[in-house]
């Protein structure tokens, strides 16, 4: 639970610089919005793969 928490947070910093860097045109929160959005994919992957090891280790 504790990465899913870790992926909300993530994806709230990324909706905020969405915001920025589309409403405002704030050009660094574009590069920011992309660091967030890399770190979510990372922490998603680890995630599907913490779930995949538990799902399979419960057979």
């Amino acid at each position: 639970m504790e990465k899913l928490a870790e992926l909300k947070a993530l994806l709230e910093t990324a909706e905020k610089e969405g915001a920025a860097f589309y409403e405002k045109n704030n050009k660094a929160a574009g590069t920011r919005l992309r660091n967030a959005l890399q770190e979510i994919k990372v922490l998603a992957t680890d995630l599907r793969k913490d779930v995949t090891e538990k799902k399979n280790a419960a057979k």
